[in-house]
Formats: structure tokens, C-alpha cells, sequence
């Protein structure tokens, strides 16, 4: 029976209604009339994918990539780039009222850059499977810890596209073929890393291939044995570093494979520009950087004059910063610590009720967002908060708290398309009081 999609969900599925019932729909577009085939019924909603396309929508696009709809890495190359950010935008709305019951006052325009080759970052799965001809490389299937028999993928830079196959062939020739599940990549502005997770010692042929392949193409390859920070530079020693660069605040920031960082570097770029505006620090100012990572924010605050505390759970990433700071020579504005942002006696000092606190703070959570941080804003905390979310119901159920509760209002909100052709929702929101 053909319905009629009303709307996207958070997923990038379309959603119709079929007797009051929810179908969300892999595959259909809103305004578009679709006949679709159930995969999954529960009492009050279905899970479907579209079968026939009676009546297209204008914003529809023929997908760039030939792995699209088989391979899980994106959800929307079937919309056009604009109307997918639209779309985020209203989940993120959406969010904030339903969850949140709040709304900005301004929405922020939405944060653009690259729609293709934009993906600096990825962990690419390695597994042998003999019934598709051997080694396959890539992310996996849609709904499926399959691997998909991928031979390019759009999303990132075309150099490391081109490396898919002859990486498949590599792997093939190696000793451990099975014994090799992942490939980590992280693309620095002037050296690639491939950092190769391996379960077993590399013979001396597999060391051969290895440094033949990284001198034809141009990387380096790093091993993991173990955890992440077991990661090590294989061949060549010699490389350049891994860093980016925030040019606009003269800050270069060095970073290891298997750091996290943005995937995005342009938008990212961009990102923390807006949040510099927004935030807008000021020489003298007191300012801390919650989930400060690698410095990402606080070494363009404390480039502005201000002096920024951040704060961090990983002690390693804490050390890293430091080193960060000193590399650009704001160690004298710049400090950091190691605290469990998830747990109330670590945030009690950053929303200080006796006024001793800091001036503006800057919030930059995982996907379970900041809820003991915004508990413990009192009266005497911070004035300005700049707060940068991947995850849209989080940032909705702390924002109620900092509304309704802690008396800020929210003076503004907006998407970031970090993720182009995906239904990943970054976002940014100001609160004031």
C-alpha cells in the first residue's frame, strides 16, 4: 500500500503513518509517495524500506557512491546536501523542544565545508572472507557486522580511497591475514598514518611488505598490539608528525593515530572559529574547557589573551595538551587537568557558587553530554556558556536544566555539518544569563 513520508527521523529515515501507526522507512524522503516492506513490526511502529518510488522528491539525489544503501558509513546521498542540513536542523529544534522544552532565541546558520573526500579520520574493518574472493576493507554493512565488499568510498580523500584494493591485496600476501581486524586511519597535513591492529607477531616477509607499500604510496604505517596508546611508529621512522593547524589562531596541534580528533579538519576549522565568537574571550578572563581532548578550544582562548583551565578524563590527552600548549607557546595561559567530568565532586569547582569560579566556560562532551557539569552550575559560575554537542538529546536534557533551573537562557543554537551524508547531528548552543 503506497503512504505518504511526513518527515526524517533523527536516523535519516523517512517516517509515514499508517492508521496512527509509525513506519520508519530506510530510503524515503518527505512529500514522496512510497510502497515499502516491513523488516521488523512492533505494536506501535514498523521498521520498513522502501520497495517503489511513486512520486520522487525534488530534493532527491542519485547517490555518488556505488556502495550506497549496502555499505553502513552513510545514510543520505540519496538527499541533496542542503536539504539533508535542513533536516538535521529540525531534529535538532525538535530536540530541543520535545526533550528539552526549550527553544533559541536565534537559530545559527548552519556550519558547511566539503561534501566529499572530507574524512581525515575512520577505522576501516579487515576480515577474509573466501566466498567474495578473499580480503575485504572497508566499514560494514547496513544493519550488519558483515564487512561491505568495498572497492572506493566517496567520503574520504580520494588518495585513501584509492588505497582500498591495494590494501586487500596486501593483507591477502601477509602471514596473519586473519589475525589483522582493523586499519586506523588518521590523515595529518603532511603524512598519513595507517595504524595497523595485529594480534600476531608480523614475520620479516610481512615487515618487507609493509615497507615496500608504505614507500609506493606514501604513509606510514603504525602497529597496535594491544590498547590504543600500544601504538607505534613501524616504518618509516622517519615521517613527519601527525598535527592540523587552527591558522587563525596561529596553533598547530600534534596529536597520535589512535587520539581522538575531529574527522572533519576544515569544518572543524570553522567550528572553532564560531565557538570563538560565540564564546568571545577576552584578555584576563577566567575560562575552563570541559572535555578539553587535545586543547582543540582551549589554545584558541588562551591565543585570545584569556586564560584557560582544561579539563580532561584521559590523563595521556591531558599530557598531550600540555605538550600542545608549550609547542605554541601559551603554556603561561594555558593548564590543564585530569577529572571524571561524569561524576559531581570533579565538576563542583567549575560552577563555584561563591563567585571565585570562572568567567565563561566551554563544554565539548561525548555522545552522554554534561548533565553532572550543569548540576553543579550555581549562582556564582560562569556568565557564558558555549556548549558543542554531537548528540542532540543529550544537549536537549541539559539544556533544560541550565533554562529552568540554573537561569540561563538560550540565546542561540545551530548544526554543524561535520558528517556530510550522514544523519550524525553536531550542534552548537549558547546559554546566558
Amino acid at each position: 500500500m503506497p503512504v505518504v513520508v511526513e518527515s526524517l527521523d533523527r536516523e535519516g529515515r523517512g517516517i509515514a503513518r499508517v492508521e496512527g501507526k509509525a513506519i520508519f522507512i530506510d530510503g524515503g524522503l518527505p512529500g514522496e509517495t512510497v510502497s515499502y516492506a516491513s523488516y521488523r513490526r512492533k505494536p506501535n511502529y514498523e521498521l520498513a524500506s522502501v520497495t517503489a518510488i511513486h512520486d520522487a522528491s525534488a530534493a532527491r539525489e542519485l547517490p555518488r557512491c556505488r556502495h550506497f544503501g549496502v555499505c553502513g558509513g552513510c545514510s543520505m546521498q540519496h538527499l541533496e546536501l542542503h536539504s539533508q542540513v535542513a533536516a538535521k536542523q529540525r531534529v535538532l529544534e525538535d530536540s530541543l523542544w520535545h526533550i528539552g522544552k526549550v527553544r533559541p532565541e536565534l537559530l545559527l546558520r548552519p556550519i558547511y565545508g566539503l561534501a566529499w573526500g572530507y574524512r581525515h579520520r575512520a577505522r576501516l574493518s579487515v576480515r577474509l572472507v573466501p566466498k567474495k574472493g578473499g580480503v575485504l576493507v572497508g566499514f560494514h554493512e547496513r544493519k550488519s557486522s558483515f564487512i561491505a565488499d568495498m572497492a572506493s568510498c566517496e567520503v574520504l580523500p580520494r588518495r585513501i580511497s584509492d588505497l582500498i584494493r591495494p590494501l586487500r591485496s596486501l593483507v591477502a600476501g601477509l602471514s596473519l591475514p586473519t589475525r589483522l581486524p582493523q586499519i586506523e586511519l588518521a590523515v595529518g597535513e603532511e603524512v598519513t598514518v595507517l595504524v595497523l591492529r595485529i594480534l600476531d607477531p608480523l614475520d620479516p616477509s610481512d615487515e618487507d611488505a609493509l615497507r615496500g607499500f608504505a614507500t609506493q604510496y606514501g604513509i606510514q604505517f603504525w602497529l597496535q598490539r594491544a590498547g590504543p596508546d600500544s601504538a607505534e611508529p613501524f616504518f618509516p621512522a622517519d615521517a613527519p608528525p601527525l598535527y592540523y593547524s587552527l591558522p587563525e589562531f596561529g596553533v598547530r596541534i600534534h596529536f597520535r593515530p589512535t587520539d581522538f580528533t575531529q574527522v572533519n579538519h576544515a569544518v572543524n576549522r570553522i567550528l572553532v572559529r564560531h565557538a570563538m565568537n560565540l564564546l568571545d574571550p577576552r584578555p584576563g578572563e577566567r575560562i575552563a574547557d570541559l572535555f578539553c581532548g587535545l586543547g582543540n578550544f582551549s589554545l584558541p582562548i588562551a591565543s585570545r589573551g584569556a586564560h584557560v583551565l582544561g579539563v580532561e578524563g584521559n590523563a595521556e590527552l591531558v599530557r598531550r595538551a600540555e605538550d600542545n600548549a608549550r609547542n605554541n607557546g601559551l603554556a603561561g595561559r594555558a593548564r590543564f587537568q585530569v577529572a571524571n567530568l561524569f561524576e559531581a565532586p570533579s565538576c563542583a569547582p567549575f560552577g563555584a557558587n561563591d563567585g571565585g569560579g570562572f568567567d565563561k566556560l566551554l563544554i565539548d562532551p561525548p555522545r552522554d553530554g554534561a548533565v553532572e557539569v550543569v548540576k553543579a552550575l550555581g549562582e556564582g559560575g560562569p556568565r557564558r556558556v558555549v556548549y558543542v554537542s554531537c548528540d542532540p538529546a543529550t544537549l536537549a536534557r541539559d539544556a533544560e536544566m541550565l533554562v529552568q533551573v540554573k537561569g540561563y537562557r538560550l540565546a542561540a543554537a545551530g548544526v554543524i555539518n561535520m558528517f556530510p551524508h550522514t544523519s550524525h547531528i553536531e550542534s552548537i548552543a549558547l546559554f546566558e544569563k
